[in-house]
């Protein structure tokens, strides 16, 4: 299996065990599914009707995705200012990141045109976007954008391909 990182700060941001699809070649895409987390039913083994009463478990089910859950990312918000604000310093960071790399600069320069597009695209619906952080809540961090799918009801999160590092585990 695949873990991803984020490049920045390190957290862990997706895995291959979600189904990831790459889009204009430079982010992944994958679909969330809405889970049911919480109220375990224990058994212990003991008769209770031989107990003095049963205790009573505020045990609740919520309902959680399952990505955002997985890796403990954390939700912020951002108006389109902000937001913009932030994108400018993340790209210019992953461009930094991949000129250490030792990317060619036409690499680099492919990069920056299919962000700057994609990054438009982004902007153009911006109301229909959640952003999410990962579990260290690095403001220099990948920010995880999360949308519905047309149907309105399956979820999915949209990563930044050139943020990551993939490690095997």
């Amino acid at each position: 299996m695949l873990i991803y990182s984020d490049i920045i700060t390190g957290d862990e941001i997706i895995s291959d065990s979600y189904d990831l699809k790459e889009v204009d070649g430079v982010a992944y895409e994958a679909d969330c599914a809405m889970i049911e987390e919480g109220a375990v039913n224990v058994d212990i083994g003991a008769n209770a009707s031989a107990e003095e009463g049963e205790e009573a478990l505020e045990d609740q089910v919520v309902k959680v995705n399952n990505i955002v859950h997985s890796f403990r990312l954390q939700s912020t918000s951002f108006d389109k200012k902000s937001y913009l604000t932030y994108l400018k310093g993340y790209m210019k960071a992953i461009k930094a990141k991949l000129v250490e790399q030792g990317k060619s600069d036409e690499e680099v320069k492919d990069f920056e045109s299919k962000a700057q597009a994609f990054a438009k695209k982004i902007i153009a619906k911006f109301n229909d976007w959640e952003f999410y952080t990962g579990e260290s809540m690095n403001p220099d961090g990948m920010i995880v954008l999360l949308n519905y799918r047309e149907d309105g009801t399956t979820p999915y999160i949209v990563v930044w391909k050139h943020g990551l590092k993939e490690t095997k585990v």
